[in-house]
């Protein structure tokens, strides 16, 4: 059995090697905060979401688990086996979403933990592999499905030719391609008007922004910023936070853009790579990062917002 190192927060503080916060100027990082590790041991970590009470589910999705990190700062298990999920989003009813590509799937589990197979199939032919989902204050859900092909998957498996984005209505009845133009669309976070969809195409190393339409389709596509991303979120003043690859001294970890497309701010973070990050905790002031084998966190001045 994997081992899991759990620390308290203090004893982490004064314990473990900080990672370097670069351009940390007290503008949206909180004054002294240093990235801390909380947990390690896993595999590879992906698709932080916090639950209402600020909670934060994770995946390890080598090892096919949903984990908990909850606010008494202790790690559980929530679900496993979970159908090798990736990217997770939690929808105002409690719900959560995941992006299921063992079977190349879309679930729901609601919050007694029964597993809805929402979307399975597009006109009736399979899916490349959902990778990460974002859910409208409507239900509205947007998701998007790259090819990345996994050992797991029956041998002779056709995916399909284009690599696209798609939207689901809050009546759930007909899944619609928004957008099938990118090399290959990843990460993706709206605003809590929702009104702007944020969408990075991570095979141009591009992100982008589109107006939302309210039956769901996209409009006005514009360039964003010239950086490609794994997963995103964003704050309560709009600043959008792309994980991966960037532009500090080790060229990973988080680097956060204003709504300008101005990069204001870079979060090293040492590891191999950095999948995703979400806003968490009590008062969702805490900016909690899913990078390989551990799972991070640093205090912030701004806030989450909306689905995460």
């Amino acid at each position: 059995m994997r081992k899991e190192n759990l620390f308290p927060m203090a004893l982490l503080l004064a314990l473990l090697p900080q990672a370097a916060v670069f351009g940390a100027d007290g503008q949206i990082i909180a004054p002294g905060a240093k990235l801390e590790k909380l947990a390690d041991g896993f595999t590879f970590t992906e698709g932080p979401a916090a639950d209402a009470q600020g909670n934060v589910l994770f995946t390890d999705q080598p090892n096919n688990r949903i984990l908990k990190w909850g606010l008494d700062g202790k790690l559980s298990t929530f679900l496993e086996p979970c159908g090798r999920s990736n990217g997770l989003c939690i929808d105002r009813q409690g719900n959560l979403w995941a992006c299921a590509d063992e079977k190349n799937e879309l679930w729901r589990i609601d919050p007694a933990g029964k597993i809805t197979v929402v979307v399975k199939d597009y006109e009736g032919k399979q899916l490349n592999g959902p990778n990460d989902v974002w859910i409208r204050a409507d239900g509205g859900v947007y998701f998007t499905d790259p090819l990345y092909p996994r050992p797991y998957w029956p041998k002779g498996s056709v995916q399909r030719a284009k690599e696209a984005v798609y939207f689901l209505p809050p009546d759930g009845k007909k899944l619609v391609c928004v957008a099938d133009d990118l090399k290959k669309p990843n990460g993706l976070i709206g605003t809590p008007d929702d009104k702007i969809l944020y969408l990075t195409d991570i095979g141009a190393g591009l992100t982008y922004q589109y107006d939302i339409r309210p039956d769901g389709t996209l409009a006005n596509k514009k360039l964003f910023c010239q950086l490609g991303c794994d997963g995103m979120t964003i704050d309560d003043r709009g600043n959008v936070y792309l994980s991966g690859r960037g532009p500090g001294p080790t060229g990973k970890g988080v680097t956060v853009f204003d709504k300008t497309g101005k990069q204001i701010e870079h979060i090293d973070v040492p590891e191999q790579w950095t999948a995703n990050v979400c806003f968490g905790g009590k008062d969702r002031q805490t900016l909690f990062i899913t990078a390989s084998k551990g799972l991070y966190a640093l205090r912030m001045n701004v806030k989450g917002v909306g689905s995460q």
